[in-house]
This record gives structure tokens, C-alpha cells and sequence, in this order.
């Protein structure tokens, strides 16, 4: 869906490392033909470093959050845009943004964060500060609408996660890529205790689950011969060929989060992967169960699904190409979603 060269200039700002949903969602906006610059928040903060970087981020405070706000400063001056666009903005400062309002002539900020931003863990001192200076607040937190306005958000819009059809797609999936990536089931995801708690059950009833993602040495006590935890993330196409090569792929909520959706919600199926999940009343709303995806509410039910299309391949496969073709039809994509903001924002028109 190529669009026609828009007159908007954007500057988007965000954690722009390869497979971030920041730059899929960069890239769609590129793709709809606005005039976009980028800033990455990973230039301050490079994955790896250690010692002061750390402190300086949980702090956020020091020599990386005075350079990150000074160049985002001196980067709006120089390509005066109309739009800035500010994904989990944690270290922007509340003088940055009055800074910004003065320098530019009058420039619509935006903030939007992919997580629950009443959790202390997506929090800063200087987000909440600087809750009433942005023009609008992007969630895809249900909960997070009201309260976000109660904490002095002007304007909150909902937003479903989305997928990235540049990523997000079925892959051939070879004998050595499925040895090297691939199962029965499988999870990719950070580790938390209540979805380890749910794997450990699925282990203990004979199911081999693999495992991908960060956090998981803090579960070596729930070791079990049929939980294999690769202790790595997947990303970008390597995270999309992890997809394809698994035949069962669960679909569990950050509690911490207080999820009804996740990012994995919309692309294991956009892979044409067979999603089993957490029932929620959005996952309900974006897939039919049974159909084109398929959930579950207790550890019970899990197992019994587990095993049930375990022993029926046909069905399995048929839901998940439902899946695929319920996010293509119903535009789930990064840029559907962009379209839809921005038609009501009034910077595009049917």
C-alpha cells in the first residue's frame, strides 16, 4: 500500500535497533510517503554497556540523557518538522518539549509507548512530568486510556498492536532450520513466573516446549528435561523463521503489563503460525476462536489444546492460515494502523 508523497515532515524518535517494533512502525510511515529523519534512543544507551550506563538509566540522569535531549534539540531545529513522534520517551526531559514548542513553529507531539505506562518499569520522573505537554498519548493499553488522562494527558488514542509485512510473513522453513529453531511448541518472550509456571505444567504432562527470549536464568529452578530455554532473543527474520519452524506457539500475557494483547498476538499468525492464547476479550475481538486463532484460561484447557492439535495437523494448519488471512483482510499491518491515526489527525484523507 504505497502512498502518495505527503508534505508532512516527521521526526521519529525511538529504540531503532533491527526487529524493533519503533522502526517497523519508522518504516511504515516512510512507506506512506511523509518526509521522516529519525533519532535513536540506542546511540545513548548501546546494548552491552554496562557500569555508569546502567546507573545513569535507572537514575535517568547524566551525561547520556543530557546529550540524548541536546541533539534531539539541535535534530528538530534542523529539519523543522511538523510532527515528532516520541516512542517510550522515559529520558525526554519536560524542558526539552517547552523547548521544542518554542524553537519550532507550532510542532504536534506525540508520545506512544508499546507498554502498560502505569508500570513503574515504563515509568521516568520525567515522562510523568511531561504528561501534559504532548498533544496526544498512543496506547494499546485499554486500561491506560482513562488513566492516562486523570495523570493530565490532554488526548489519548487507542491503538491494536500490529504487524510488519516486510518481517511478519510465512517463511520456507528448511530440515536444519527447524533443528536449529523450530519445535512442537514453542514460546518467544521475556521471562515472567506465571507464564514460566504454565510451561513447567506443560512439561510435567510430557510436552517439550522451547523457549526464546531474555530473563530466563532467573527460572533455572523450574528446570525440567522438557523445557528447553535458549537464554537468547530471536529478532527481525530469524525471530519470523522461529515462527514458521514451530508448529504450536503460545500466546501468554505480561501480567506485569496487565496485557489483553501483545505484539506476538498479531505477528505469529501474520507469519501464518498457529497461535494458542491467552482469552481475553481483545484477542476475541481480533481473532475467532477456533477459527483463526485459538485461546485458553486455565493451565487445564492449555494442556488439553496442547494435545488436541498436537494429534490434528490439518486443523491446526487450517486456523493458522485463518490467522494470516484475518491480519491481511482486517489491516492489521504497521501501516494500516498508521492510516488510521493519522486519517484523524487530519494529515491524510480518504
Amino acid at each position: 500500500m504505497e502512498e502518495k508523497k505527503s508534505s508532512l515532515k516527521i521526526l521519529f524518535a525511538g529504540p531503532l535497533f533491527k526487529g524493533s517494533t519503533a522502526l517497523q512502525r519508522y518504516n511504515a510511515l516512510q512507506k506512506m510517503g511523509f518526509s521522516t529523519c529519525s533519532f535513536d534512543y540506542c546511540r545513548y544507551f548501546p546494548p552491552g554497556r554496562r557500569g555508569m550506563f546502567s546507573l545513569w538509566r535507572r537514575l535517568g540522569w547524566g551525561p547520556p540523557l543530557w546529550q540524548m535531549n541536546a541533539h534531539l534539540l539541535n535534530k528538530a531545529q534542523e529539519f523543522r518538522p511538523d510532527l515528532i513522534w516520541l516512542g517510550k520517551a522515559l529520558f525526554i526531559y519536560p524542558r526539552t518539549l517547552r523547548l521544542l514548542k518554542q524553537l519550532l513553529p507550532s510542532p504536534f507531539l506525540l508520545h506512544n509507548s508499546p507498554d502498560d505506562q502505569l508500570n513503574p518499569d515504563n515509568q521516568s520522573r520525567h515522562y510523568l512530568n511531561s504528561m501534559s505537554l504532548y498533544d496526544l498519548h498512543v496506547t494499546n493499553k485499554t486500561q491506560n486510556i482513562r488513566e492516562l488522562r486523570d495523570l493530565g494527558a490532554p488526548e489519548v488514542y487507542f491503538q491494536d498492536k500490529a504487524f510488519c509485512p516486510d518481517t511478519h510473513r510465512p517463511l520456507p522453513v528448511s530440515p536444519s532450520d527447524r533443528m536449529r529453531l523450530g519445535s512442537r511448541v514453542g514460546f518467544i518472550g521475556a521471562y515472567e513466573e506465571a507464564r514460566a509456571q504454565s510451561m513447567l505444567q506443560l512439561a510435567k504432562a510430557g510436552i517439550e516446549v522451547r523457549i526464546w527470549g531474555n530473563g530466563w536464568k532467573r527460572g533455572n529452578r523450574l528446570s525440567h528435561p522438557n523445557l528447553r530455554i535458549e537464554g537468547r532473543a530471536v529478532w527481525a527474520d530469524e525471530y519470523a523463521l522461529a515462527i514458521c519452524a514451530t508448529d504450536i506457539h503460545l500466546g501468554f500475557l505480561r501480567k506485569a503489563n496487565r496485557d489483553l494483547q501483545t505484539a506476538r498476538s498479531i505477528e505469529i499468525p501474520a507469519c501464518g503460525g498457529f497461535l494458542l492464547a491467552e482469552r481475553t476479550g481483545e484477542h476475541l475481538r481480533l481473532f475467532e476462536e477456533g477459527k483463526e486463532a485459538e485461546f485458553f484460561g486455565s493451565n487445564e484447557e492449555l494442556l488439553d489444546k496442547v494435545r488436541y492439535y498436537t494429534e490434528h495437523e490439518d486443523i491446526r494448519k487450517q486456523i493458522a492460515m485463518a490467522g494470516r488471512e484475518r491480519c491481511l483482510k482486517s489491516g492489521y499491518s504497521n501501516q494500516e494502523r498508521m492510516k488510521e491515526l493519522f486519517e484523524r489527525l487530519g494529515y491524510l484523507h480518504e
